[in-house]
C-alpha cells in the first residue's frame, strides 16, 4: 500500500492505487459515525464498492439499504447515491470507479494523511465549500 496516496476525504481515509487498466482504484477506512458526500451522480463513471468489513449505509436512487462486509454495491452511471457510516465501529472499503479519473478528486479534496489533524481537516467549512463548489469539475453533480 502506498502511504503517500493515503488522503482524507471528508472525513474518509482514501489511498489511491495504481491500475494498468481503465479504471481507479482506492481502498477507504471510514470511522463511525461519519456521514457520506452529499447525494450526487456520475454523468460517466460506473462505480463500485466492495465492503472488507463492518458496514455502510448507501442511498441509490431513494432506497436505503445496509451493506456488510463481503457485499458490494453496483452504481452506474446517472445515478444518484450517497454513503455513510452510521454505526459504532469501523468500516474498511474497496471503492473502483470506470473509467479512469475520478482519482483526481480524491487527490486534489483530500488532506494528505501525513499532515497533522487531516482528519478534522478534511471536514472543515472551507473544504466542504470548495467541494460543494468544484465537484461538477470531476463529474460529480451534487442533489441537494
Amino acid at each position: 500500500m502506498e502511504l503517500n496516496n493515503t488522503r482524507w476525504v471528508l472525513g474518509h481515509k482514501v489511498t489511491a492505487h495504481e491500475t494498468t487498466g481503465d479504471y481507479d482504484l482506492m481502498i477507504a477506512e471510514t470511522p463511525p459515525k461519519v456521514p457520506g458526500p452529499p447525494p450526487h451522480f456520475h454523468n460517466s463513471y460506473k462505480e463500485t464498492f466492495l465492503m472488507i468489513e463492518g458496514e455502510m449505509e448507501f442511498m441509490v436512487n431513494g432506497e436505503t439499504t445496509i451493506v456488510k462486509a463481503g457485499e458490494s454495491v453496483d452504481i452506474p452511471p446517472k445515478t444518484l447515491h450517497t454513503f455513510g457510516n452510521k454505526s459504532d465501529k469501523p468500516c474498511k472499503w474497496v471503492n473502483i470507479h470506470s473509467p479512469k479519473g475520478f482519482r483526481n478528486f480524491f487527490e486534489q479534496m483530500g488532506i494528505p494523511a501525513t499532515e497533522e489533524n487531516a482528519t478534522e481537516k478534511s471536514l472543515d467549512a472551507a473544504v466542504i465549500n470548495k467541494v460543494m463548489t468544484t465537484a461538477s469539475e470531476f463529474d460529480m453533480i451534487i442533489k441537494v
